[in-house]
This record gives structure tokens, sequence and C-alpha cells, in this order.
């Protein structure tokens, strides 16, 4: 749970003002991610993918597609702007659901 929380609490907060991608990342250890996906919140991620998913994929790259189709099913969409818009999933949401697909994964090794 520390790690859903941490992520939650970097999001958009002072003082590190990370974005979806960002939070996701960092609170998984993966500093060196953080420049990268700087550019990869707000519907900026490939292919328009929600920004904390990215983040969890490129944290657990060997489980992107698991991920994916998880991250579907808990919030009806992988896309930014299908979740804003058609699904009304706050960043938030997509943050904690991120960070839960994470935690699931890394507890289960």
């Amino acid at each position: 749970m520390k790690r859903i929380e941490q992520a939650l609490s970097t999001f958009r907060q002072p003082p590190y003002m990370y974005n979806c991608a960002q939070t996701v990342c960092a609170a998984f250890g993966r500093e060196d991610l953080l420049e990268e996906m700087k550019v990869c919140g707000g519907g900026r991620a490939p292919e328009g993918t929600c920004g904390a998913l990215y983040g969890a994929m490129q944290v657990a790259p060997d489980k992107a597609e698991e991920m994916k189709a998880a991250f579907c099913a808990a919030t009806g969409a992988t896309q930014c702007n299908k979740l804003k818009g058609e699904h009304r999933v706050a960043c938030q949401t997509c943050v904690q659901t991120a960070a839960e697909l994470l935690v699931k994964i890394f507890d289960a090794k």
C-alpha cells in the first residue's frame, strides 16, 4: 500500500509536481525514467495511452500487455482521451489503478 500512497502523494503535489507517468515511476524507484516520462502526461504518451498506465508499463515492460488488459478492465479504456471523455475517470484514479497493478506484479514475484 505504501507505493500506492506515495504515487498519489506526489501526483501534481509540491514539491515534485509530477505528472501521472512520472509519479508511478517514482513510486516504484524508477527515478531514471522521470525525465523521459516528463512528456508523457496529459494524453501525450505514445498512441494517446494514459500516462499512468504508460509509466507502469515502463516500470515492468515484461508485463506490459497483461497490465494494459487489467487496466482496461478496471477503468474501461487505456487511452487518456477516452478515460477522461467517455468514461470520466479521474487522473488520480488512473494513478491509483496503475500503482495497484504494479504492486500486484511485484508481490507475485
